[in-house]
């Protein structure tokens, strides 16, 4: 039995915090997973800014709200689920991903969940588990699925090893320099060919 896990940020919609980044003029919203490996290390910068700034959930939600996915993200999304299971596992949080979620059809997604004040302002954030997109896959397999994984980031490199074929799908330059045995594509087509393989 077969299971497909995905990223969603830089591979089904755009990256949240550089629309982010940009809508608000702060240039150094822009770093991301891609940039920086720690997770924790990056959310506790971000949230830092954002206290900085005087910003809060709801600033966020409103640029997230018009964002949609990337072009021909729901039509791979829904192919892919026709043939087989799959599961969104990002890092991101239930209150940014719920507004994507409608966009690209309700698939499951496992992700975070951000910490807030009365008053809007991210006071924190909770992570579901360590390393929660590796763990997550191990424990897929623990109970009887063979995993398929694909991401961009460094925090997507753990889970696409860990399974039985993995991805880089529009991933940097960097990344798929440091990692040349794994298969890299840009298009969404050539993608669903390279996971169709994978689930035969």
């Amino acid at each position: 039995m077969n299971i497909v896990c995905l990223d969603l940020e830089g591979v089904l919609v755009p990256e949240i915090w550089i629309a982010f980044s940009e809508a608000s003029g702060i240039p150094e919203l822009r770093r991301t997973t891609r940039d920086e490996p720690d997770y924790n290390k990056l959310m506790n910068w971000r949230l830092s800014i954002l206290k900085e700034h005087g910003l809060g959930l709801k600033e966020i939600q409103q640029v997230i709200a018009a964002i949609d996915p990337m072009p021909g993200a729901k039509e791979f999304l829904d192919e892919l689920r026709s043939m087989t299971q799959v599961i969104l596992l990002s890092d991101t949080f239930t209150q940014f991903a719920t507004p994507l979620m409608k966009k690209l059809g309700w698939p499951t997604i496992f992700c975070n969940t951000l910490e807030t004040a009365e008053s809007g302002e991210v006071t924190g954030f909770r992570m579901r588990v360590a390393q929660s997109k590796l763990a997550t896959v191990k424990a897929l397999q623990s109970i009887g699925y063979e995993t398929i994984a694909a991401g961009d980031s460094y925090n997507d490199l753990g889970m696409i090893r860990a399974s039985k074929a993995g991805f880089l799908f529009k991933s940097t330059e960097k990344i798929i320099a440091d990692n040349p045995d794994l298969p890299a594509f840009e298009e969404f087509g050539d993608l669903l060919e390279a996971i169709k393989g994978a689930l035969d």
